[in-house]
């Protein structure tokens, strides 16, 4: 289970989120056709750096992982579900895309994490709707995770929010501790049954992250050992948040000012 945050430490994560999530509007405003990702990853380390913090991601490797992350930020677009490598894209962005964007930074020896999709230029229907039902349902996800609930209802919360829609999450990804460490107990899954799984505790800090897909939820890992791909092609979105849990309504992290 996560770590009980102390106050102290609490007080340097709330820091490190505002922090994190001023970087990360400064990189949403970056994107236009015509940008490489790879100038969105230089961006991302120059304002996380120049701000006296370390890039959380960069260097970083997953149990499981034969080698380091090589970026500070991940780009993701269109049927990429997540962990896109800005140095492996071959193109440029365009118009219509769907771009994700998913960093992190260390303030203090203490870690927050954030992710956000953006539609660049005009976008058909359908995806303008993709992105907006996975806001809602990362939204709904936080709306439940409250001291006393269980994980199980953070899973329901988001399965709720999406039902009656085209949409579905992706149910291999999920979201996790974070602190101490880019990856702490628990796993949260996206979907599940309320009154499930562990408790959460006053304390704890997690990061809840739904990537929700147009079309099939089964996912395959490129070549590059980060990238996951939907299989069948179908667009992508997914936004994070890094949240406390409180005795009542949780605190967010990243939502910045």
């Amino acid at each position: 289970m996560s770590k009980i945050k102390t106050p102290e430490e609490i007080e340097i994560l709330r820091e490190g989120g505002r922090r994190l999530a001023a970087v990360v509007r400064k990189i949403e405003d970056a994107v236009a056709p015509g940008v490489h990702p790879r100038e969105l990853d230089v961006l991302a380390h120059r304002l996380i750096t120049e701000g006296g913090d370390v890039p959380a991601f960069l260097n970083y490797k997953p149990a499981g992982a034969k080698h380091p992350y090589p970026a500070t930020l991940c780009v993701s677009v269109n049927d990429e579900a997540v962990h896109g490598v800005p140095e492996e894209h071959t193109e440029v962005i365009k118009e219509g895309d769907i771009v994700s964007l998913d960093t992190g930074l260390t303030h203090k020896g203490l870690i927050t994490d954030m992710c956000v999709t953006i539609s660049v230029g005009a976008l058909d229907e359908r995806g303008t709707r993709l992105i907006a039902e996975a806001e809602k349902a990362r939204d709904a996800g936080i709306a439940a995770a409250r001291g006393g609930a269980h994980l199980g209802d953070i899973g329901e919360a988001i399965e709720s929010s999406l039902k009656g829609t085209e949409f579905s999450v992706v149910p291999d990804l999920g979201g996790h501790g974070v602190g101490h460490s880019v990856h702490e107990a628990p796993h949260i899954f996206h979907f599940g049954r309320k009154g499930t799984g562990a408790e959460l505790i006053p304390g704890m800090v997690i990061t809840i992250e739904p990537t929700v897909s147009e079309g099939g939820t089964e996912i395959v890992l490129a070549d590059d050992g980060y990238t996951y791909r939907t299989k069948d092609g179908s667009r992508t979105a997914q936004f994070e948040h890094t949240i406390l849990i409180t005795s009542g309504a949780p605190e967010i992290l990243t939502e910045g000012v």
